[in-house]
């Protein structure tokens, strides 16, 4: 039998508090059986919502922490007053120690990487972690990377943020050799800020263990051009913020269309079951979850006003990556290219993943 995966649970972290941690720890465990829990956070708050999902009884623990970080604490503020005592910091420690496979918070995002990196430590030649997240597409999914951790991103950042976007895709996609872009303005090679051009010549002259197509505008992120976008975080983050408000307006427009006759309602009743299908997936909770990339390891952020069906899927997203053994990938990989940078050669490519053929 495989080894229990174990998660560590920042269950102070977000909006919604300990009842959407446990709901949402509840959901996942329907799914995944063999997990395991650990709750950091205050008990006498966390203690009472088992009672409503009798499901984590006896596949779970508490382990108390005194404070917790806000939304609005300042990161160096956060890891300074909350290091050994907040919930954030006990559940990325549980980690480091071996009591956890991965960890999962909606606090935070700043101070959640400041502790990551100072807790974890970033692996070998990663100057920044970077985050990614999962961008629905219209035939399946692709990984955008960064969205918030490295707001300028050198070039040389960029080309070691598609090694690790390759990784993922491998762990999560099963594809031997992923195709990887880099968001552009446009697909000419003379188009984009100085940095990107740089980073696409670096990466056309290397042997990769992936596919590099080239550059891919925004419209092509959804329309799958590639497994995986690498961008700054800056240009990520208002990029897949974009999206979600727009899945949310598309949302809104449909309703409102759907409400104005009573030939639209009865139109909308006949295709009640395709509009659900629709809403499942434009649904932005159904992809929550950014992963914290590059680190020694595994951390997913959840969005801060995630319900229970949102912590789920960043449950779901972990337990997928920690059985997929991202981290030791994810290593393997950057010594290959820390290889190639100092010898002055290319990039062997990486062993195949498993015994997926990458379709």
């Amino acid at each position: 039998m495989q080894k229990p995966i174990v998660i560590a649970l920042d269950a102070m972290g977000g909006d919604r508090g300990p009842e959407a941690v446990v709901g949402g720890a509840a959901q996942s465990l329907a799914r995944h059986p063999d997990m395991r829990f650990l709750f950091v956070g205050d008990t006498s708050l966390v203690a009472p919502m088992f009672a409503q999902f009798p499901a984590l009884s006896g596949r779970c623990e508490i382990e108390h922490a005194e404070l917790s970080v806000s939304m609005h604490d300042k990161p160096s503020e956060a890891l300074r007053r909350g290091r050994w005592k907040s919930s954030m910091w006990l559940a990325i420690e549980a980690v480091k120690t071996g009591r956890a496979s991965f960890a999962v918070s909606g606090g935070n995002t700043g101070a959640l990487m400041a502790m990551a990196k100072f807790c974890l430590k970033a692996m070998p030649g990663i100057e920044r972690p970077a985050i990614a997240a999962i961008w629905p597409t219209v035939k399946a999914e692709c990984l955008v990377l960064d969205v918030g951790a490295t707001v300028e991103a050198t070039a040389e950042q960029l080309v070691t943020f598609s090694f690790l976007g390759a990784a993922m895709a491998r762990a999560l996609q099963k594809r031997d050799r992923p195709i990887v872009a880099l968001l552009n303005i446009g697909v000419e090679e003379v188009k984009g800020l100085d940095q990107i051009k740089r980073a696409h010549a670096q990466l056309r002259a290397m042997t990769l263990p992936f596919e590099y197509t080239g550059f891919v505008e925004g419209d092509g992120i959804g329309h799958d051009a590639a497994d995986v976008v690498v961008t700054d975080g800056f240009t990520g983050n208002v990029a897949i913020k974009t999206a979600e408000g727009t899945a949310k307006q598309v949302g809104q427009y449909l309703r409102a269309a759907m409400e104005q006759s009573l030939l639209s309602q009865l139109g909308g009743f006949i295709a009640q079951d395709a509009f659900r299908v629709l809403k499942a997936k434009m649904d932005p909770r159904r992809s929550n979850g950014g992963v914290f990339l590059g680190l020694n390891g595994l951390v997913i952020k959840s969005h801060g006003g995630a319900d229970a069906t949102g912590y789920a899927s960043a449950i779901d997203l972990g337990y997928d990556m920690a059985r997929a053994d991202l981290v030791e990938r994810t290593r393997q990989d950057l010594a290959a290219i820390v290889t190639a940078r100092a010898g002055g050669i290319g990039v062997a490519p990486a062993p195949a993943f498993g015994d997926n053929s990458g379709s």
